[in-house]
């Protein structure tokens, strides 16, 4: 099966974001208290192994339209109850996972690790707010994900000052790699190898450092403010 180029670089740096933690924890018995990271980093398999697995905070995005419009219902207008395993629509009706008892036990888990619950035609069809909710369907479905718990966790991170104080961070830090990839030209890697990669790296670095430090040390002496007596 043929995958986009941008979907393997993105699952590449995923891993590789996840390797580095794994081997800093390895070998010198530190973890990060917060992950911080773009959308890319917010599905909920990555952040179901930075909430679940190694218990860091996630300051990530959540990858996922979790919120309505003025026109649309999104999965926020939905209430969720957990000891129900329901859903519960804007109109009071409900969305199972099963409408029957079956014989034998079933999940009701997808190959993409989502459940999947859904309303009644019944329901929907008379149902007022149906041009707002699934004007194009019979019935009403949201998909859940197996994860669906760390994503929460996620969203509530993502209402605290100290996320916004993250996001600020992480500009000032992409700043620096958007600066050696457009002025340095440092869009590709031309060395072969990982000891070539680092020392490119390295030079390029250099150079971006060297650069900050020339424009800070040609900067003008502060003019001294002199007091006027009265």
């Amino acid at each position: 099966m043929d995958v986009e180029p941008s979907t393997v670089n993105l699952a590449q740096e995923v891993e590789t974001a996840r390797n580095m933690v794994e081997r800093v924890e390895a070998r010198f018995g530190i973890k990060p208290a917060r992950f911080i990271g773009d959308t890319a980093y917010g599905t909920a398999a990555m952040l179901n192994w930075i909430v679940e697995t190694k218990r860091i905070e996630p300051h990530t995005p959540v990858r996922q339209k979790y919120k309505g419009t003025a026109e649309r219902f999104g999965m926020a207008d939905f209430a969720w109850q957990a000891e129900a395993d329901r859903y519960i629509c804007p109109a009071g009706k409900t969305l199972q996972r099963y409408r029957r008892k079956f014989k034998k036990k079933r999940t009701g888990i997808t190959k993409a690790n989502t459940i999947i619950y859904r309303a009644t035609e019944y329901d929907c069809r008379d149902c007022e707010c149906k041009p707002r909710c699934c004007p194009d369907v019979s019935r009403r479905k949201i998909v859940r994900s197996v994860y669906e718990s760390s994503r929460e966790v996620a969203r509530a991170v993502a209402q605290t000052p100290a996320y916004r104080q993250s996001c600020r961070q992480r500009k000032k830090v992409e700043m620096l790699f958007a600066h050696m990839k457009r002025i340095l030209k440092l869009d590709r890697l031309r060395l072969r190898g990982m000891s070539g990669a680092r020392d490119e790296f390295l030079l390029a670095a250099t150079a971006r450092n060297l650069r900050r430090m020339a424009r800070l040390l040609n900067r003008p002496p502060p003019i001294p403010v002199v007091a006027v007596p009265a």
